[in-house]
Formats: C-alpha cells, sequence, structure tokens
C-alpha cells in the first residue's frame, strides 16, 4: 500500500520575523488560502488515503500540525525528540509504517515545497511507484530541470535510461552545492537535475540500505520498532532517537546506494528557501512591488512589504527591501540580504532576546492568538476579533465561545 511521509521540522528561521520555530513556513499561508503542509496533503488527495498519511515533526509544532491537518490520524503525527536530520526522520517513518503495512510503499516529501499543477504531479508521482512495485529494490528520486545556474541546491547526474520505465533514469552521480562555474556546466551540459527532496521506495528497502549503511542507527530504529503501539514507545524513543547519527538521507544511503533512480519532474517546483520567493509565488505590481497587509506604498519600486501586524505600514521613496512587519517586529533588509536573516536570529540569542524567536500563543476554543491580540479578545470578545480579521498568521481555526486559556 502507498503512504505518503511528510517532512515538517524547522526552525522558523527562513521568514522570520513572520515564521518562528513554534510556527514555521509549513504551517504559513506564504502561497495561496491554504497553509503549506495543508497543500502538500491537499496535492495527493484522492491518491492517498488520509489514514496513509503520516507527519513526522518535532514537539513544539505538533500540536499545530495536528489542528491543521484534522483528517490524519493523531497517531500518525510521529514526534522526533530531537532535531537529526531526514536519514533518521526516514527510519523512524519506516518502521511505523512497517508496522502496520509489511508491504508499505513510502512517499516522501517535505512539507514546505511549493509544486504545481497536481495532475502531472500525481502522474510522476505513479511513475514512481511503477519503479518500486517492478523492481523493491529501487531508490527513486525526483529531479527538477535546472532554469538558472543555482549554487544553493545539490545536483543528480542522469544516466541511462531503465528499460523497463520510461522517463526514469539510473542516477549517474550526486553533485553537492556547486560554484556558479561548475552550476553553468551542470544546467548547460542537460544531463543534470536539482535535488528536489521528493523520494519513493519500500520501507522494507530504506531499512535495509540504512542497516547496511547507518547500523548503528538501523539498531536503535529497531529498539523502537519493537515497542511501536505499547507504554514504553515514548521513553525508548527518547533515549535511542537522540543517539542517532545527524546525517541526510542523501549521505547516509542515496549516495552510497546502486539502484538510486531519477524521474524528471514534469510539475514546476519551487522551494520557497526565502522572503525573495514571495514574489514568484504571489507576483508583482506594475512597480515591481509584492504587498500584502494593510500597507500604502509611494514612490516605492521592487518591494516585498508584508504586514500581519496591527498598524499600517507606510512606505516612500524605496527600492529593493524587504519589510516586515509582524506584531511584535519591524524587520527591514535589503532583498539581496535575504539569505542573511538568519543572523538577526543569531544576535538576538546573543543578546538573550530569544522571546522574538517565539510566537506567544494563547489558545481560545480552536484559534491560536498572539498577546496582543488576546487582550484585544477580551475586551472586544471574539467574535469581533475574527470578524475583523485581525489575526493573519494562519487563520486555520474556528472559535467556538469567547474564553481565552493560556496554553
Amino acid at each position: 500500500m502507498l503512504h505518503a511521509v511528510i517532512m515538517a521540522g524547522g526552525s522558523g528561521t527562513r521568514f522570520w520575523p513572520q515564521s518562528r520555530q513554534n510556527l514555521p513556513k509549513q504551517l504559513l499561508k506564504l502561497a495561496g488560502d491554504r497553509t503549506m503542509i495543508q497543500q502538500t496533503m491537499d496535492r495527493c488527495s484522492g491518491m492517498i488515503e488520509s489514514g496513509q498519511f503520516w507527519v513526522v515533526t518535532n514537539s513544539v509544532q505538533a500540536d499545530q500540525t495536528r489542528q491543521q491537518l484534522p483528517e490524519i490520524p493523531p497517531s500518525n503525527v510521529l514526534v522526533e525528540p530531537a532535531a537529526r536530520n531526514t536519514a533518521p526522520c526516514i527510519g523512524l517513518a519506516a518502521v511505523h509504517l512497517l508496522h502496520d503495512d509489511p508491504d508499505a510503499i513510502m512517499f516522501v516529501m517535505p512539507a514546505d515545497h511549493v509544486i504545481s499543477p497536481v495532475a502531472v504531479f500525481q502522474q510522476a508521482a505513479e511513475t514512481a511507484v511503477r519503479v518500486v512495485e517492478q523492481d523493491p529494490q529501487r531508490l527513486v528520486l525526483f529531479g527538477v530541470t535546472p532554469t538558472f545556474p543555482a549554487t544553493g541546491y545539490g545536483y543528480i547526474e542522469r544516466g541511462a535510461e531503465l528499460a523497463e520505465v520510461s522517463g526514469a533514469f539510473a542516477v549517474q552521480s550526486f553533485r553537492e552545492k556547486p560554484a556558479l562555474n561548475l552550476a553553468t556546466q551542470y544546467m548547460d551540459s542537460g544531463a543534470f537535475y536539482w535535488n528536489c527532496g521528493i523520494f519513493c521506495w519500500k520501507a522494507s528497502t530504506i531499512l535495509d540500505q540504512l542497516q547496511a549503511n547507518e547500523p548503528d542507527t538501523h539498531g536503535r530504529l529497531m529498539q523502537v520498532a519493537a515497542v511501536i503501539g505499547t507504554d514504553a514507545y515514548e521513553s525508548v524513543l527518547n533515549e535511542q532517537f537522540p543517539q542517532m547519527n545527524s546525517i541526510s538521507i542523501d549521505f547516509a544511503v542515496l549516495e552510497r546506494a546502486t539502484t538510486a533512480t531519477v524521474i524528471e519532474a514534469p510539475f514546476t517546483w519551487d522551494d520557497v528557501g526565502s522572503w525573495l520567493a514571495v514574489p514568484r509565488l504571489a507576483g508583482t505590481d506594475d512597480h515591481g512591488n509584492t504587498i500584502d497587509g494593510t500597507v500604502v506604498a509611494l514612490e516605492t519600486q521592487g518591494c516585498i512589504v508584508r504586514n500581519t501586524g496591527s498598524q499600517l505600514v507606510a512606505t516612500l521613496g524605496v527600492e529593493d527591501l524587504i519589510i516586515v512587519s509582524t506584531d511584535d517586529v519591524i524587520m527591514i533588509a535589503r532583498r539581496d540580504d535575504s539569505e542573511r536573516v538568519k543572523e538577526i536570529l543569531e544576535e538576538l540569542r546573543r543578546r538573550g532576546m530569544t522571546q522574538y524567536l517565539w510566537w506567544h500563543l494563547w489558545r481560545s476554543d480552536g484559534i491560536w492568538l498572539t498577546d496582543r491580540r488576546k487582550a484585544q479578545a477580551r475586551t472586544q470578545g471574539l467574535a469581533t476579533l475574527i470578524a475583523e480579521n485581525l489575526f493573519q498568521l494562519s487563520q486555520v481555526f474556528i472559535a467556538t465561545n469567547g474564553s481565552v486559556s493560556e496554553r
């Protein structure tokens, strides 16, 4: 049976201050009226039953993840006790799948990418499943045809086409994030793809590969597998998982495997890696600006302005800026410094100002409020607050009464 595994960790750095450690980008609406993790599930709708969806996340994001994906059984949201990269993450999902389904095929994907059109994505997924069904030892990846010489992605070199499935190729090699001149050569050759981090394989096969290449991690996963569904599960997971080698599935398995297979992705793909992705996804106005929220922009060119706070943001005579305003933070940066946002977070930690790394959320029977919104709810009532659409972080939940309780 086919199962979807959604990898949903993240530390909320790339889209700070909108994203925070307890509300990273996959839990936000950055491209459309559904959050990114909801869109990831939507993308597989009709192809995979809701009971065969699994999410691997962390403890601070688990509650929000379950709230945003109520169709998924709560027990299918797996909580990592520590961040250990994608090999232990996928291994943890694999042992759970095999506990329920010894013949499970895993379709693994990140929670925070934008892919379209859905029909083409599903056709490509079906091709990947056919490859695995015909040869259960195959480890299938999707490769995206480069549209520019990206230096921030890993590359997959295509080898010979498989005889049994058209459009699937043996992987000749993996190349890590290259310098610009190499990235240009890769793109011009036509034989390289971006590695977009979407995979398909048998759950038993990936565990066999982990046993061969990361035996210590595999042994610890087997200890976890032995107690799934018992009272000992949490304690064994909390003991064993943090001791697993923190390594990507690419380094742990794929770059060592002889059965790695790449399918050219026929869909459009964006990893939404920084604020610069927003104009690509949302478009721009006649002045090259991408504006969201209560904003007045005069003589403003090439700016990204996003306001989810209650105050007005006004700009005059500026260009090529990123301006993000929330209830508690206003960030202003040059567009070409979008990758340096994490430096602000590092400085906040150095100064002990860690309150700005988290959303301080308050629960009111299904709606999450920031501190300021909680105060407004007490004075205005939740019905007025919701009607005015003041809370814009995720806007996923519905309040059922006017009480506000601290979480």
